[in-house]
């Protein structure tokens, strides 16, 4: 270790009255509290960087980036026609795209590692949160995705299901409860194209939303939308208004491209 790195652990001692390193062997490691303090500046020097990209879009929009983090089923149709249009109306400014599911997006903009993301989430959910604003976009009807036409989750009280991602399997858990029964999750996946696959084999049985339908239909494939359920999808931002001009823009164009 440099002897300035040292001198300044030495003040974060002496300021905090905690030990952040010790050491072991010939070397040296983090305390549990030098830890905490590491992944606190992680999160600082994320949000700094949020704050260098939201000064450098206020100069018009003639420069700077904006960081969008969304699903695959998101990121496949709404997404591409928001990255046109807001490359149409802002073309000196830079798009970022990133797919994470809903809890992983929410915890990169929580850190400052991305300036909007796309989620999906349900009427009855707990609300998100302090801090995240939600935008909302639309709905998204879901389907059962079998090998039967005109079926119902009804029909599958004793079949396997594919699961997939957190909020994917609560989805699944939701709409099968309310046809009376608990589904029995015999395979996992976040694809939808595998998804549709292992359908289509007989694996077993699923849900996907309209979205992911309209990225990848296999034609071996039945599906039959379920009555009065819909994802509703959110455009989200992190802490006080307002929100820079470059991320006002990427929602604006997002919104544009699903009317």
């Amino acid at each position: 270790m440099t002897s300035s790195v040292s001198h300044h652990l030495s003040r974060l001692e002496a300021a905090t009255g905690v030990k952040l390193i010790q050491k072991v062997g010939r070397g040296i490691r983090l305390t549990p509290e030098g830890q905490l303090l590491a992944n606190r500046a992680t999160e600082i020097i994320g949000r700094v960087e949020a704050a260098t990209n939201e000064l450098e879009a206020q100069v018009g929009l003639q420069a700077g980036r904006v960081r969008l983090a969304a699903n695959a089923s998101a990121l496949s149709t709404i997404a591409p026609k928001a990255a046109a249009t807001l490359a149409k109306a802002h073309p000196g400014l830079e798009l970022s795209l990133i797919d994470r599911h809903p809890v992983e997006a929410l915890q990169m903009l929580r850190h400052g590692e991305i300036d909007v993301a796309l989620i999906f989430r349900y009427a009855d959910a707990p609300v998100e949160e302090e801090g995240f604003r939600l935008v909302h976009i639309g709905d998204d009807p879901i389907y059962l995705i079998s090998r039967t036409p005109d079926d119902s989750i009804a029909n599958h009280r004793d079949s396997a299901w594919i699961g997939g991602c957190e909020r994917c399997q609560e989805e699944l858990t939701i709409v099968c409860r309310q046809a009376g029964f608990t589904p029995r999750i015999g395979s996992l996946s976040d694809d939808m194209v595998v998804v549709q696959a292992l359908v289509a084999a007989g694996v077993g049985v699923t849900t996907l939303p309209g979205l992911a339908l309209q990225a990848h239909r296999l034609p071996d494939v039945h599906t039959t939308e379920i009555p009065n359920y819909r994802r509703q999808i959110y455009a989200v931002t992190y802490g006080e208004p307002p929100d820079p001009p470059a991320t006002i823009a990427l929602i604006q164009a997002i919104r544009d491209s699903v009317r």
